[in-house]
């Protein structure tokens, strides 16, 4: 099995070995009212007296002074199978959200322990499928369409939906690898649920031949299935959710921001709605994204549909490229970004202290069901 990931390794002087015994803190966020350069000091002093045995790990779209400490950079499916490989980490704090920690948890020891710096870090996207949401989902589909149904759920989702994917037969899917996995589930199933950003799945199935109006939208708050391109087949039933960044990149802003830069290039990631990825140049995964401005010819010019926090940071590193949001109005990922400074530090002083801080654990069962479905869709990368 091969998995291509992008991540990003940072060396740095490790010294110490740690001990994990002690009890949960509550983070004080007025003791940690500091000056900047403070902050970054005792974070760099916490991180050399920890050692190997606690490793940093820095979601894409965290904010520069947070994930100039991560040990590994990558999207969130790519860091998890990291920390799977960190044999020596006893403590692995994630700086993302809810449901990547969750998913590390899962391909992780259980000798090891997952740390969310802030817990109230989730996903607006994640927290539009519940496990009673998709269950009564389930009864409406089958009972209207029989067995004929493969669940197809996005990394971006609970532990809890992934492990009703897996008993189901299902596999989770990522921006990167929608193509792969969707052209899979619809050749063993007729049909396809896809949970629980209607936008990928819609724009991954167009760019497969599926037609619009065989594409079907469940509602969970109406219980019922809606046709907003028309009453086809429904060979693809996508869930009702959105990203609330992504979708803050319409048609409006590709037209208004060619008009003002001719010679400018858009690439947008797949989350943004259908109308807005069509009339982009180019869209992709955040890999995609990263990638296509590395490979660029100095002078290219950009206007990206992503999180703001990784369009400013390519373009500080990409000086030599014109680089802007397609809107820049829109803000970044709220919930990512309560993941500061603060929070880190306090997780990173709570392990010193002989505490574990904000761990994230996913219920045994929970995970050996989630556990499979991710494995089905590695098995395919």
């Amino acid at each position: 099995m091969h998995v291509q990931m992008s991540v990003i390794r940072l060396s740095k002087e490790r010294d110490q070995m740690i001990d994990l015994a002690g009890a949960h803190s509550i983070l004080n966020v007025k003791d940690l009212q500091m000056d900047s350069v403070e902050l970054d000091q005792r974070i760099a002093d916490a991180k050399v007296r920890l050692g190997e045995r606690v490793v940093i790990l820095g979601h894409h779209y965290q904010r520069d002074d947070v994930i100039q400490f991560a040990d590994y950079r990558g999207d969130s499916l790519a860091l998890a199978r990291v920390a799977a490989g960190l044999t020596t980490a006893v403590v692995i704090i994630f700086c993302g959200v809810h449901f990547m920690a969750e998913t590390t948890d899962i391909l992780t020891s259980g000798d090891q322990h997952v740390i969310l710096p802030d817990p109230r870090a989730g996903c607006s996207m994640a927290d539009m499928s519940n496990l009673q949401e998709v269950e009564e989902c389930w009864d409406v589909i089958t009972q209207k369409f029989g067995l004929s149904i493969m669940p197809v759920t996005y990394v971006n989702s609970t532990a809890e939906i992934k492990a009703f994917v897996g008993r189901h037969g299902g596999i989770t899917v990522t921006s990167s690898n929608a193509e792969r996995i969707l052209t899979y589930a619809l050749q063993e199933k007729k049909r396809v649920l896809f949970l629980p950003d209607q936008h990928l799945g819609r724009n991954t199935g167009a760019k497969l031949g599926v037609s619009l109006e065989d594409m079907s939208v469940y509602n969970p708050a109406a219980m019922e299935l809606e046709f907003p391109h028309g009453e086809g087949d429904s060979r693809l039933i996508l869930w009702k959710g959105h990203c609330s960044v992504h979708q803050k990149f319409e048609p409006r802003h590709v037209q208004n921001v060619r008009k003002k830069y001719p010679d400018i290039r858009v690439l947008v990631h797949p989350e943004c709605m259908y109308e807005t990825v069509q009339l982009a140049d180019e869209y992709g995964s955040t890999d995609y994204i990263i990638h296509a401005v590395q490979n660029a010819s100095p002078g290219t010019k950009w206007a990206i549909g992503t999180e703001h926090n990784l369009v400013n940071r390519l373009a500080k590193e990409h000086p030599d490229q014109f680089i802007i949001s397609l809107n820049e109005m829109v803000c970044p990922c709220l919930t990512m970004n309560r993941i500061d400074r603060p929070h880190l530090l306090w997780s990173l002083e709570q392990v010193l202290e002989g505490n574990r801080g904000h761990v994230v654990t996913v219920e045994p069962e929970t995970a050996k069901w989630a556990k499979l479905a991710i494995e089905r869709m590695l098995e395919m990368s």
